[in-house]
């Protein structure tokens, strides 16, 4: 005899026997034992999860000899013939070879004659959405008010293809995926009669690849029977149905979870190793991680996830030693690489910093350990954290090496200090404010910053120039400054024009003659520090006195007992990133 594969030897033949249906199979045996039978059924839903087996089933029901029951008995002849598919009264029919007027009126003709050995004439009309729109307009009437001795039963994957005419004449039905475990189940049911030997965990990745079909989960089986014989190895389901371990899985996640690098790109070394697809690997380990999230977001989630029994224990156990919020953030990183693999060139390189990024994330602090460490701030401070802002003020900074230069009063007149007069030289008096082309000169005490700002005001690139230098020499007529060698300052002020204009402005400050020498710094004796110098050793002069004030602060040293933590940065209110 021919071998007779598994999903049809072991086809359903009660409704006792449908997996993951009981729904239909309680519906439709109520409506058996009260005797409200409708005309017209149908069954929709995936492929291979039983609406074909069921309209069989329900057929035997209602012609079986030993009379209407809601579990046919399977051995009398009209139960015989309709599971053999000879019954001359229960016609199958292909909707997607009978798709035309003609075929429907020929099925309007046979339904006008009495069934010729059984109780009913059935018709069961698979993948019916096939049907033409003219065919369907045809069915109508006979669907509607069809005689009492016939039954309909339709079958389809895509009801949304059906006419809403058609729909409304018929009690719906729909077909779930079967979950994973029921499936599981059912081959261990299967193989304990077939004499096979398999473990739970390799049932369980032909129910994966099953993908809530049994009979793809049985037509899956029977590949794995035809490679393995009757004992069956669980590296030989792996490498044969070309699935992912589970176990580098489990190892990737403990990894993760454990923050541990090196087993995290030793697990994409032998992803890669064995040949499996990057991104295939990632997107079983965003199911992964969903499982475990479901899994410490609710407890005991074992009706939510797709998991067999064994699985779900190691999941419950991964979970127990994980931070949901940190779950949710290994999450979006690898929802994220996932994107980035459909168009990158370098996927082992994507899934690779992807798990090392989620290995090394800092741990998160739960918001309510927080806030008991801020009440803890304001029973130390004795109500000073509540309104430290208002009342503190930073201490002026401690004296250094250089001194802050003075402010002047925004309106206090700038009084010209007399220069000495070089003998034979004639006293000139000082131009008139209408007469100049600048402004007046302003006097703060301190000499070479007030000649910089003078000439910045009047001539701006010459000024900036001129930080850069230091003043080596300033007399009654002459004026020297010094710049570091290759300076570019220095070669813009040896400019004709700059130097020129240099030397009128150092003489209408100083207002006397005066000669301006540009000198290069040798390294040799010790030069006065330029002006950008100075301003550089005040700023750092001044965060280091907020610095000091801000860690006396008892506030401030609460804060940084409590957060074991430390002081980075420290500035006034407003004025981040200005000093």
């Amino acid at each position: 005899m021919s071998y007779l594969v598994l999903a049809r030897k072991w086809r359903p033949q009660t409704f006792s026997d449908l997996t993951g249906q009981e729904h239909v199979s309680r519906t439709l045996q109520n409506a058996i034992d009260s005797g409200r039978i409708a005309h017209a059924f149908l069954f929709t839903g995936a492929r291979g999860v039983g609406k074909t087996s069921s309209a069989r089933i329900l057929a035997k029901a209602l012609n079986c000899e030993q009379g209407m029951s809601p579990e046919p008995c399977n051995v009398c002849p009209a139960c015989t013939e309709i599971t053999a598919g000879t019954s001359v009264d229960v016609l199958e029919i292909d909707g997607a070879s009978n798709t035309g007027v003609d075929d429907i009126r020929e099925l309007r003709e046979n339904v006008k004659y009495l069934p010729s050995r059984l109780r009913y004439k059935i018709f069961i009309i698979d993948e019916v959405h096939m049907l033409s729109t003219n065919a369907f307009n045809a069915l109508l009437k006979t669907l509607e008010e069809p005689p009492p001795h016939v039954k309909f039963i339709f079958a389809t994957t895509e009801p949304h293809k059906l006419p809403i005419t058609i729909l409304s004449r018929c009690q719906r039905f729909d077909f779930r995926r079967i979950p994973l475990a029921k499936v599981v189940a059912r081959l261990r049911y299967i193989v304990d009669r077939e004499g096979i030997s398999i473990s739970d965990e390799s049932l369980a990745v032909v129910a994966r690849k099953g993908d809530g079909s049994m009979r793809d989960s049985l037509s899956v089986l029977d590949q794995v029977l035809a490679f393995c014989g009757e004992t069956v190895n669980d590296d030989d389901v792996v490498s044969l149905l070309g699935v992912v371990d589970r176990r580098l899985l489990l190892e990737a996640s403990a990894a993760v979870l454990g923050r541990d690098t090196r087993s995290v790109l030793g697990v994409v070394a032998r992803v890669d190793e064995f040949g499996y697809n990057m991104r295939q690997f990632c997107g079983e380990l965003i199911d992964h991680f969903r499982n475990l999230t479901i899994m410490r977001a609710v407890g005991d989630a074992g009706d939510l996830l797709d998991l067999s029994e064994a699985e779900l224990q190691s999941v419950r156990e991964q979970a127990s030693s994980a931070l949901l919020e940190d779950l949710q953030r290994h999450m979006t990183i690898l929802l994220r690489a996932d994107g980035e693999l459909a168009h990158s060139g370098y996927p082992r390189l994507v899934l690779e910093m992807a798990l090392v990024r989620m290995a090394t994330l800092a741990p998160l602090v739960p918001v309510g350990e927080l806030l008991d460490r801020l009440g803890r701030i304001e029973e130390r401070g004795s109500g000073v954290a509540a309104d430290a802002r208002a009342s503190w003020r930073p201490s002026p900074p401690p004296e250094a090496g250089v001194a802050p230069v003075p402010r002047p009063a925004p309106s206090a007149p700038a009084e010209q200090r007399p220069r000495p007069v070089p003998a034979g030289a004639e006293a000139k008096p000082p131009p008139s404010r209408s007469d100049s082309p600048v402004q007046e000169p302003r006097r703060t005490g301190d000499e070479w910053a007030d000649f910089v700002a003078f000439v910045k005001g009047a001539k701006p690139r010459i000024g900036t120039s001129l930080e850069y230098g230091s003043p080596l020499h300033i007399a009654a007529d002459r004026l020297e400054i010094g710049f570091p060698e290759n300076s570019f300052a220095l070669s813009s002020l040896r400019d004709g024009d700059a130097q020129a204009s240099l030397k009128a402005l150092a003489e209408r400050f100083f207002s006397a003659p005066m000669t301006v020498a540009l000198k290069v710094l040798t390294g040799e004796g010790h030069a006065p520090p330029n002006l950008l110098e100075k301003k550089r050793a005040e700023d750092e002069q001044r965060r280091t006195g907020l610095k000091r004030s801000a860690e006396s602060h008892p506030a401030v040293s609460s804060a940084l007992e409590v957060f074991d933590g430390t002081l980075a940065e420290v500035a006034p209110l407003g004025t981040r990133g200005k000093l």
